[in-house]
Parts: C-alpha cells; structure tokens; sequence
C-alpha cells in the first residue's frame, strides 16, 4: 500500500507557485520563448479572423452575386489559413525546443544540486524515488511544457477574440453559449478534481514500485540466499496492482472528458442552430452571420475542450515539477571552512590558517586527529556517540572493535564530515575539522568499505577514481601496492579490461583489491577501512596483508574490523559499546585487562 505521508507530499500545495517557477527558466531562453509566444498568437487570430471571413463570404455569394468581391474575399481567407498553418508550425516548434533546453536546465540543476546534498539526505530517500523523479516527473514535465502551453494560450485568445466577435454579432446567442460554457465548466470542475487526485495517486505509486524494483534488483543475493523470492513476488504483485488501480481511475477521469466535453458541444450547437434559424427568418441575422456564429461556437468550445483534456497531463506534471523543486531547495552540505591545503615549493602540504590579525599560520599536513568530548546523533535526540575522546599520532593505526550499531562507522564518518557533531571537538593537527574546507580535508582521505562501489569503465578508471590526474605507471604501482596487479594483467585487455556495472564480471575479492588500489593511488594522508577484508576470503586476506602494510605505512589508519585477527597489530584498539569506548589499549594491554575484548578473542562472546 502506498504510504499516506508519500501522497500528501506529491499534492501540489501552491499550483501557482509552482507554475511561476517553472516560467523563471524561460529567461534563460528569452528569444525562443517570445518568438514562440508571437507566432502562437499570430495564428490564434489568424483563426479567428478565418472564421469572420465565413460571413461576408456567404452573402456576398448569396445576396450580392457579386465575384469581384466574392473572389478577393476568398483569397483573405486562403492568405489567413496559410497564416495559421505556418505560424501555428513555427508556434509549436519554437516552443518544443524551448522545452527542451528548459528540461536540459532542470536536469542540470538536479544532478548538480543532488551531488552538494549532504549524506542525510540519501539516508532518508530511497535511490528508487530519487529516479523516479528524474525520469517519470521529468518527463511528463516534458510533455506538459511543449504541448500545454502554447495550447493554453492559443486558447485563451481564442477564447477571448472569439467571444468578443460573437458578442457583436448577436449578444442573445451569445447568451445561450455562456450558459452552456457554465455547464461545460461545472463538468471540467467535478471530474478535474477527481482526476487530480487520481493522477497523484498514480505518481505515488510508480514512485513506490520503482522504489522497491530498486531495492529487490540491488539485493538480490540476499533475495536468493533467504528464499525470499515469493514473498518479493507477492509485494511486487501488490504494489504492481495498487499502480494497475490507480492508473485505471486516472485514466478512466482522463478519457471522461473528452466525450463528455464534445457531447455539451453538439448540444450548444443544435441550440445556436434553431435560435439561429429564427432570428435569420426575422431578418435579425444573415445567413453568413449564423454560419460565422456557428463557427465560433464550435470554435470557443473547442479550446475549451482540449484545455481541459490537458488538465490531466498539467496536474500530474505539477505534482511532479513539486517534487523536482523539492530537491532542488534542498540544503546544500555547508561548507565555511577557511582553512585550505597549499603545497610548498619544496612538496610538502601545509594547512594554511586564517590568523586574527590577518596573518596565516602554514600548519604541516601530518595526519594527527584527537576527538574531544565528542556526542553525535543522527536525531537530536538519539545519541549515537557519548562523550569520545580518542587521538591518533600520524602513522599509528587505531583499531575500532564493537557490535554492529555500536558506532563504530559513525567515528570514520565523522573525520570526514560526512556529519557535523553534536558537542564538543575534532582536531585534525590541531585545527578545528569544522575550520577547514571540506574538500581539502577530504582530499587527504582515502576510505575502502566493506561494500564496494565500482563505476562502468576501464579497470585503469576506476583505479583513478581515487586520483583523476594519476599516470598510467601510478595506477601499475598502486595496484601493486593493493597485490591487484596480478589478476588484472591476466584479464582479457588487462588495466583496459571494461567492467560492468558495479564490477560484477570480477569476483568480491578482486572487487575489493580494486577498492584498495584505488585508496592507494590517492597517496592519503589518513587512511579509512571498513570491514575492508570482511568480504575477503582467507586466502585473499593473506593476500593482501603485505600490499595493506605498505599502504598503511606513515599514514594514521582507522580500521573497523569484526576479524580480530586483523586488528592485533594496531598501536591501539578501541573497543565500543553502544556509542561509548568501554575498553582502549593495545592488543597484550586489552587481554591482560580480561574484559570484554579478552572475552571476544577467548571465543567466550560473540560480536553481534
């Protein structure tokens, strides 16, 4: 079932709010946007002055006889249907390229906005609703820029033009067509509302399917692993059918009115019709002036009809131009560090720090982190860390030993500023990590996780992922370095070798070694690994060992490990236990202390 809140969110709050934002984008495109204005304009009264050469036309033939006049009548009009058919032609065009370099803007805007977005963001929305919106909600915004505008205004003057005309030509039919537009309008109001929310509904949940195909394709291992194909099948099923319903009502309210809208038209127009006819036989009206009336009644009905035809596509391209503008008021990750990272003449990299007076103070870039009284919560008012104060001297490796949620992770996503503390102070040699500029502070870090995320491309480019103006002979030695070069060079175009998507043509080790080579391009100055060897089998690991202590090597190193075989070495072990270090010391220091890292190596608990 689609989630209530979901639904009030795609309801658009301000309608006009939103189509004014959407308008903004057309200065960026001004001379498309007025050119196609223009010629929709020109050929919406070019129709109607189209339809006013029916009268003269008529009863120059039937009352006058007169050719000279009967033929140049004809020709205005052959000129006047030319018009409308050009203009109309270069109306639709304009505007269609208009749409496009508008969606070609938005999409920009979206994609560029969507990288400075923080983590937290993408720990509260799901990937699935996230392209959902890149694709459903741009698209129909697409179709709604280059189709309803330019039918809107081409609707409202006809609209306009045409009933002025009608007025001077018989205000009581005139009358009779204002009262049927009121019931047209009735009509238009009754189902348009229901279509709106039909539309939403359908919006929700194409967002919530593509939600869960996402999550289900992503995890299909563990899919398989736990037999949960028939219970996924089943959800699937459900959502599937949820959409299949929505869909219907929407398009059950979409193809009502149309016929509803053309029935209301024959109606009026039988009624013109025999009013017409009695005022033509009372000599209060031409004949040429009842075919014009007619005309015109079909004519301002007509728009009338499409519009609202259009108010299907135009509610849900609102719905989705809400959830657009949505993200893109997103707040950005902030970032008002003035410290910056210069490298000197003589190679070295240097913090270099604002001073009161002016000054800067060039700090060397060493790897030195202290955590000072340190609480954090992803809630405010859920801690996850309570009160941590560690350091790390430059080259030492600090090991993090804990249940799983015990925040372990959370620390290494914190050195980053992936999150901004709650309380008290990160020093990073010495420097407040809130003072420095996000990217110089990120540029000094690799991080190999667990789970691991490779791009579609060479082997050599997502090596250099981790450093995009490394050579070719850096990206042999890192992985080297990671002992990753010798299953590259036996792969059929070695370092050219394209992968798939994510990797998946290589096995989880290889995978991995990838994952290091490309932390040991980027020549960190701190180096993050979670649960990197999790994944890895024995054999693997032993593998590795050498490569990662020669990574490891005069850089400060955080490990997260649940293998305690691979965190003995550490100069120090933190042991975690729900958000606080319970427990720190090297490896001798912690078993002769018997607590609970003398019980996890005993084999006597287990981490959970």
């Amino acid at each position: 079932m689609i989630n209530p809140k979901n639904m009030k969110k795609l309801r658009p709050s301000n309608p006009m709010k939103t189509i004014k934002r959407l308008f903004s984008y057309f200065r960026f495109n001004k001379v498309l946007f007025f050119s196609g204005i223009l010629f929709v304009i020109i050929s919406s009264v070019s129709q109607i002055l189209a339809n006013a050469m029916l009268s003269p036309i008529i009863d120059t033939l039937i009352t006058h006889g007169q050719k000279g006049l009967f033929i140049k009548y004809l020709i205005i009009m052959g000129f006047l249907v030319v018009s409308i058919a050009v203009f109309q032609y270069l109306g639709s065009l304009f505007m269609a390229r208009l749409a496009q370099r508008t969606i070609h803007k938005i999409r920009e805007e979206m994609f560029a906005h969507m990288e400075k977005l923080p983590i937290s963001f993408f720990d509260t929305h799901s990937h699935g609703d996230l392209m959902s919106t890149f694709t459903n909600d741009v698209d129909m915004l697409n179709m709604t820029l280059e189709q309803s505008i330019s039918q809107i205004i081409i609707s409202v003057i006809t609209v306009v033009g045409t009933f002025a005309v009608m007025l001077a030509l018989s205000p009581l039919l005139t009358l009779v067509v204002v009262a049927m537009l009121f019931v047209m309008f009735g009509a238009i109001r009754y189902v348009g509302k229901r279509s709106a929310t039909s539309f939403r509904n359908q919006q929700a949940a194409l967002a919530d399917m593509n939600g869960y195909i996402e999550e289900m394709m992503s995890g299909q291992k563990v899919v398989k692993v736990f037999n949960y194909e028939d219970r996924a099948i089943n959800t699937f099923l459900a959502k599937n059918e949820e959409l299949r319903k929505a869909s219907t009502r929407a398009s059950t309210y979409g193809v009502m009115l149309m016929p509803i809208m053309g029935n209301l038209s024959f109606v009026q127009y039988a009624l013109v019709s025999m009013l017409g006819a009695f005022l033509v036989m009372a000599n209060k009206m031409t004949i040429g002036n009842i075919a014009s009336f007619l005309q015109y009644s079909r004519t301002i009905s007509r728009p009338i009809t499409e519009v609202s035809n259009q108010l299907n596509t135009l509610f849900a391209a609102l719905a989705g131009a809400e959830r657009i503008f949505k993200i893109l008021d997103e707040e950005v990750e902030v970032d008002e560090g003035d410290v910056r990272l210069v490298k000197e003449e003589d190679g070295k990299s240097y913090w270099k720090v604002p001073m009161e007076d002016g000054e800067y103070q060039m700090v060397p870039l060493k790897g030195h982190i202290t955590f000072k009284d340190v609480n954090f919560g992803y809630a405010e008012d859920r801690m996850v860390l309570k009160n941590i104060n560690l350091y790390a001297k430059p080259g030492q490796k600090i090991a993090f030993v804990g249940s799983t949620g015990a925040g372990k992770t959370t620390i290494t996503n914190l050195i980053n500023r992936f999150y901004e503390i709650n309380e008290g102070q990160i020093l990073y040699d010495g420097i407040d990590i809130r003072r420095i500029n996000k990217f110089d502070l990120r540029s000094t870090m690799s991080i190999v996780l667990q789970d691991v995320h490779l791009f579609e491309g060479t082997v050599a480019d997502n090596i250099r992922y981790g450093r995009l103006d490394a050579t070719d002979e850096e990206v042999v030695e890192a992985a080297k370095l990671a002992n990753a070069h010798y299953f590259i060079k036996n792969l059929p175009n070695g370092y050219d070798t394209v992968l798939t998507a994510d990797g998946q043509n290589l096995s989880q080790g290889e995978r991995q070694l990838l994952s290091i080579a490309r932390a040991a391009v980027a020549n960190p100055t701190i180096l993050i690994l979670d649960e990197a060897t999790s994944s890895i089998d024995t054999r693997t690991e032993k593998l590795i060992a050498e490569g990662m202590d020669k990574l490891m090597e005069g850089r400060t190193t955080f490990v997260i490990a649940h293998r305690l075989s691979t965190v003995r070495d550490a100069n120090a072990i933190m042991v975690l236990e729900n958000g606080q270090i319970i427990e720190r010391g090297d490896h001798q220091d912690l078993m002769n202390q018997r607590g609970r890292y003398y019980a996890l190596n005993m084999g006597q608990i287990e981490l959970e």
